[in-house]
């Protein structure tokens, strides 16, 4: 997939983003990872990146879920590092929302923060994901929003017996 820089407008600039998709090994489970990449003052000037941890909990081996993060996701991960020091009109480096100092402070609808993508001895990924999963239960497969029509003679929903 070709990454593409996309838009944001807020607090008054304009915010280029990216997001890159990987996949994380946990002990018992493997974990799409987004590591999203902001800039708020062109190209020269310091980046913010956060790793995003899908909390997807799916009933084969990894977890190859389709989440990623909207515009919404990318606004809040922009207004909490804004208040947590990322100043982006200073030149070069990048201000990263890590898992250890950010994660107990913040967490999305359906990512959590994750080092694990920069440090192999970040706190295993799966642990986290199901305890999210334990506090918070989402259906693993949303139901149809959609209901047949009455002119649908496809048949019905369930097998014949």
């Amino acid at each position: 997939m070709k990454e593409r820089l996309r838009k944001l407008y807020a607090d008054g600039r304009d915010f280029a983003w990216t997001g890159q998709i990987y996949h994380v090994a946990g002990e018992r489970d493997c974990h799409r990872c987004i590591r999203v990449r902001v800039w708020g003052a062109g190209k020269n000037s310091r980046a913010l990146q956060a790793d995003l941890l899908s909390k997807a909990v799916l009933p084969w081996g990894c977890a190859t879920d389709c989440n990623y993060p909207t515009p919404k996701d990318v606004r809040s991960v922009i207004d909490y590092a804004l208040a947590h020091g990322w100043n982006p009109d200073l030149n070069g480096g990048t201000f990263f929302l890590s898992e250890s100092e950010h994660a107990s402070a913040f967490e999305l609808a359906d990512f959590l923060l994750t080092d694990r993508l920069r440090d192999e001895g970040a706190p295993d990924p799966t642990t986290r994901v199901f305890r999210s999963f334990d506090e918070n239960p989402r259906p693993l497969i949303p139901a149809p929003s959609v209901k047949p029509s009455p002119e649908d003679r496809s048949g019905p929903l369930t097998p014949a017996p």
